[in-house]
């Protein structure tokens, strides 16, 4: 059993090798590829893709499976089986060349986004969404068995969810966070505004100070601009990247602490786990945990913030801002907006629950790609009572749809589900947490989280994972909690 086990983990090892490196063209694309390089990267998207589905579909992997089917080789063996059964699962069920054909389409349809957002013209992106949701469609049929496609899909981000299941949890958290949004703005407050120009540079550097002080390992990344921050890679090579605007210090600030939790959390797997189905972060949602705990529990308290108000005064000189409660009040400032990614707390989950709904009704056939944008638009005023002023501060936002993403957006509001729970029990482990936070020291924090999330990799189920580190069932209870404590002191709500 160990051979025919060890020969498995040899094919497997050699897959995650060649997945890795797909991983680096998809960040290089995104970070330093020439424009004019995008149907040649296409081509090559396409060839690695064409190699990957016939290494997963192996026929020997079935072979090798069967012959383990009751084995006892331990747990981390057992739970090595059980991610390549369902990652094998999946990939016969994909024809080859519609595989092939969503990897090669998907890597130019980036490029497309990327101009028409930058041109503000959704017409010109429709064809080419038009495209990758078609071919996602097929792949989700495929995989569905008859269920529900958008199951399928969101399989591939978080294993064990259901859109029904998901559409449950969700429910009360909308209501919770309607509710507390209207007390918000029924007091009429302002939020506090910046008025300073913020010089790219120093941002740079204060970025690689907080990557830092977030426990980034830089011997094994680095930092990069990109149109949508994200983390890329795993165990000895994780990279990250942030934006810039000269406006607004805060895009780069909390776009870097979120994509560092995710960084980290890839970073502190246990290294003997590297190459192998256990060496990656376990789901989407238990990633989405690891950046939104970094970002707001962490980054965004009043403890942090004190700490990152001396930090910009010394950085910035006077920035407009005199006191380490308006800077608190600042960075949790809530109020109208239509960018996802720069929404408060209150109001960000909002964003996600829209666009579940939104990408669930693409994949059924129930919303059709030329109507999304004015869809889009009436529902964001709906939710929001705000008028949505251009397609790329509306349905362009977003880079997900274009890469095909479908199923992905559901991850961010379960991780911040999962993250409030985490909080929870961190404080009951670390009680002077705040006391460290206000010296910027996030060592102890980081130290929970390694040894109750990171460390574990892909060793658990996702929710056994949570379970295991909170003592409780996953709900939307802890988070609204922590919403209405933070927000009810902050507008006396």
């Amino acid at each position: 059993m160990r051979e025919t086990y060890d020969e498995m983990m040899a094919h497997c090892r050699e897959t995650v090798a060649l997945s890795q490196i797909s991983g680096i063209l998809s960040w290089d694309q995104e970070t330093m590829m020439p424009k004019g390089a995008a149907h040649q990267r296409s081509e090559w998207m396409g060839a690695l893709e064409s190699t990957l589905h016939a290494r997963e579909t192996d026929p020997r992997i079935g072979d090798w499976l069967a012959a383990l089917c009751g084995a006892d080789l331990g747990q981390e063996a057992a739970a090595n089986i059980r991610h390549i059964d369902h990652a094998h699962a999946r990939a016969i069920r994909v024809p080859a060349d519609l595989a092939v054909e969503i990897a090669r389409v998907t890597s130019v349809s980036q490029g497309v986004w990327a101009r028409a957002r930058a041109e503000g013209d959704f017409a010109a992106f429709a064809p080419t969404l038009q495209r990758v949701l078609e071919l996602h469609r097929q792949k989700a049929v495929a995989l569905s068995d008859g269920s529900d496609p958008y199951d399928a899909l969101l399989d591939a981000f978080e294993p064990g969810a259901t859109a029904a299941g998901l559409t449950t949890l969700f429910a009360g958290l909308r209501a919770g966070l309607t509710d507390l949004l209207a007390r918000i703005r029924d007091t009429g407050q302002g939020a506090p505004a910046l008025d300073f120009q913020f010089d790219v540079d120093l941002q740079k550097g204060l970025a690689d100070e907080l990557a830092g002080a977030f426990g980034y390992d830089w011997s094994r990344g680095r930092l990069d601009a990109a149109v949508h921050p994200f983390s890329s890679g795993s165990g000895d090579d994780v990279r990250i990247t942030t934006r810039f605007d000269p406006r607004d210090p805060f895009n780069c600030i909390y776009s870097t602490i979120h994509e560092t939790g995710h960084a980290t959390y890839e970073q502190n797997i246990r290294h003997a786990y590297s190459g192998t189905p256990l060496g990656r972060g376990v789901s989407m949602g238990v990633h989405e945990s690891q950046s939104r705990i970094y970002e707001n529990q962490l980054g965004r308290s009043r403890a942090f913030c004190g700490w990152l108000f001396q930090r910009m005064q010394a950085v910035f000189g006077d920035f407009g801002v005199h006191d380490p409660e308006t800077f608190y009040r600042l960075v949790n400032a809530v109020k109208p907006g239509c960018i996802r990614t720069e929404a408060d707390e209150v109001q960000y989950n909002l964003h996600i629950l829209m666009r579940f709904d939104l990408e669930r009704a693409l994949i059924a056939g129930d919303l059709d790609v030329a109507d999304l944008e004015g869809t889009w638009n009436e529902r964001f005023l709906a939710d929001f009572g705000t008028p949505v002023d251009g397609p790329a501060n509306g349905v362009l936002q977003d880079v997900h749809w274009s890469v095909g993403l479908f199923g992905y957006f559901p991850t961010y509001t379960l991780g911040n589900i999962h993250a409030a729970g985490l909080f929870e029990a961190m404080n009951r482990a670390v009680p002077d947490l705040d006391a460290q936070l206000t010296r910027g020291d996030t060592a102890a924090a980081r130290g929970w989280l390694g040894d109750n999330v990171h460390r574990f990799g892909g060793l658990f189920e996702p929710r056994d994972l949570i379970e295991r580190a909170t003592g409780q069932a996953t709900s939307e209870g802890p988070l609204l909690a922590y919403l209405n404590a933070k927000f009810g002191a902050l507008y006396g709500v």
